[in-house]
């Protein structure tokens, strides 16, 4: 998470040709605690300034004389290239938005401005910017792991035992670094208890779940399994999940979100690669929403009737089509209902007799366990799968999560 003192510390580049709004402005900023502000009424400075600072956030006024900000957006993007460009318009014109967006501004603030708007603009804008560098460092690290390790393959195949002891340490190094994009600990949301596992196959695994609350009281799940093993499947989990991370901290809409994703995946990920997800949304009365991308069937445990309902697949795998768009289904869990989501691994984990776990067995352990809680089906699914399996190894990662709406 990024903290109150990183967005405060943050380099701001404030651009206007009127000395008087920047003075406005820096005054403003700085009462609210910004300590690194520099300004210009030069616009022809701005992109020697930002190739000189990289500054975290740009405010630019978009009607200026000799050079307009349109002008200033084309030779930052130059700089920049496809990366993200930190800017926020100032504009007395409604129909310089839309295209002061479609330019690669990231926010607008209208003239005459509102300092309130202005300031929480300001700092949702740098709490985004400071999360997709830190995602983007995080996968530069990742990568060169596995540039790394992808150079030494053929290598460690020939080195001694003792050499082949020591590539095992680099591989469950990467397995940490894979582990540190899980939740350290499982949240506490109001009116429910949250239990999770995950087992990857190999040293480092595909699958991964994540929760988010949200500043509406609402809170985000989301279970994925990503196609593939080791360390190019965790490259792209990584991949995803600061994706979804940053679009959940700018408030996207649940299906926008696996919309922008999925357009990031068809365009970056190999042809082979996709994704499954089930990415769901509840508030503290339980009422809320779901998306199954190309998932295996979610189950409710329904625990005034005993029933179980099968939350099934509507929507395609995420990086297939960049045409395909995502809608949500209605979602609502009652005092003393259980959601169980999983990874195919579950149902798809083998015995010493290449017996498969199953749906069956899966769904008898949910209606025998459920009516106890969540804990105590948890406890169950590990035993059933630990003494099923008995140590063989698997082929697939081996997630799941279970939600119990307790009051």
């Amino acid at each position: 998470m990024v903290s109150a003192a990183d967005i405060l510390s943050a380099s701001i580049l404030v651009v206007d040709d009127k000395e008087a709004n920047l003075q406005l402005i820096e005054g403003m900023l700085r009462v609210a605690g910004y300590t690194s502000v520099e300004s210009t009424t030069d616009p022809n400075a701005v992109c020697e300034l930002y190739r000189k600072n990289r500054y975290s956030l740009i405010l630019l006024d978009l009607q200026m004389p000799g050079m307009d900000g349109f002008q200033v957006m084309e030779g930052l993007q130059e700089i920049e290239g496809a990366g993200y460009l930190p800017i926020l318009v100032v504009t007395a014109q409604p129909a310089h938005k839309l295209h002061a967006l479609q330019a690669g501004a990231k926010d607008f603030v209208s003239k005459p401005f509102d300092l309130a708007e202005l300031r929480a603009r300001v700092h949702n804008i740098l709490e985004v910017r400071l999360l997709h560098l830190r995602a983007k460092n995080h996968s530069e690290v990742l990568e060169e792991t596995v540039r790394e390790l992808e150079a030494s393959r053929e290598v460690i195949r020939l080195k001694t035992l003792e050499e082949r002891k020591k590539s095992d340490q680099e591989l469950a190094l990467a397995q940490e670094t894979q582990e540190s994009l899980l939740p350290r600990c499982l949240p506490q949301f109001e009116n429910f208890h949250i239990h999770a596992f995950n087992q990857p196959t190999r040293y480092v695994g595909g699958d991964f779940y994540d929760f988010l609350q949200l500043s509406s009281g609402e809170w985000i799940g989301v279970l994925a399994d990503v196609s593939g093993k080791g360390m190019s499947a965790a490259l792209l989990s990584s991949m995803v999940l600061g994706a979804l991370s940053m679009e959940f901290h700018s408030g996207t809409e649940l299906q926008e979100v696996l919309n922008r994703v999925n357009r990031l995946l068809c365009e970056k990920s190999l042809p082979y690669q996709f994704v499954t997800v089930f990415l769901f949304l509840l508030n503290p009365n339980g009422d809320g929403k779901f998306i199954s991308a190309g998932h295996n069937p979610a189950y409710l445990f329904r625990s005034a009737t005993g029933k179980i309902e099968r939350l099934v697949s509507n929507c395609f795998v995420l990086g297939m089509f960049d045409s395909s768009t995502y809608q949500s289904c209605p979602l609502h869990l009652c005092q003393g209902d259980l959601l169980v989501v999983y990874s195919d691994g579950l149902p798809d984990a083998q015995n010493q007799q290449e017996e498969m776990f199953g749906e069956e067995r899966l769904l008898d352990i949910i209606s025998q366990e459920a009516p106890s809680g969540s804990h105590a089906l948890e406890q169950k699914l590990l035993k059933a799968i630990g003494e099923f399996t008995q140590g063989t190894p698997q082929t697939d990662d081996i997630t799941f999560v279970v939600v119990e709406r307790y009051q």
